[in-house]
């Protein structure tokens, strides 16, 4: 049986330049929001994306992404994104999202993103032992705000 995997949880403000003259948040930002939130997913698993790259020379290349609406943001509204990391293989990361308004809970997006481990000229690599052991201790700080 597969475990359930852990999530780690951002808090956003929608902001003016995020939306279009309705109000409404134009859908490329969810994208960028799922970067926020993976980005801060391995913070809170102890390490910075940087630090892969810096020291280690590698990158978490996307491969494929998708994300379904469900609920429109607004200008204004704060928003959770949800990040999780949905299956590990030896080249490749699947991160999991969901986006809700934090006011009512309403689930606005669920997406995924599927990543392939490279060096800096592109080519596929194996993900370092130290980074899938920081995964699978789950996060250790819950309580990090990003803006």
């Amino acid at each position: 049986m597969k475990a359930e995997p852990a999530w780690t949880t951002t808090t956003l403000q929608v902001r003016y330049a995020e939306t279009d003259q309705m109000g409404v948040v134009y859908y490329a930002n969810y994208m960028v929001w799922f970067e926020i939130g993976r980005t801060d997913f391995c913070r809170k698993h102890g390490f910075a994306y940087r630090e892969m790259e810096n020291q280690d020379g590698l990158y978490i290349m996307v491969a494929e992404a998708r994300c379904r609406y469900k609920s429109p943001a607004r200008y204004d509204d704060e928003i959770l994104v949800r990040t999780c990391l949905k299956e590990t293989r030896r080249r490749v990361l699947i991160f999991g999202y969901e986006i809700y308004r934090q006011a009512t809970d309403e689930l606005l997006a669920e997406g995924e993103t599927v990543h392939v481990i490279t060096d800096r000229e592109g080519h596929p690599r194996s993900l370092p032992e130290k980074y899938r052991e920081l995964f699978v201790a789950g996060p250790q700080d819950t309580a990090h705000v990003s803006t």
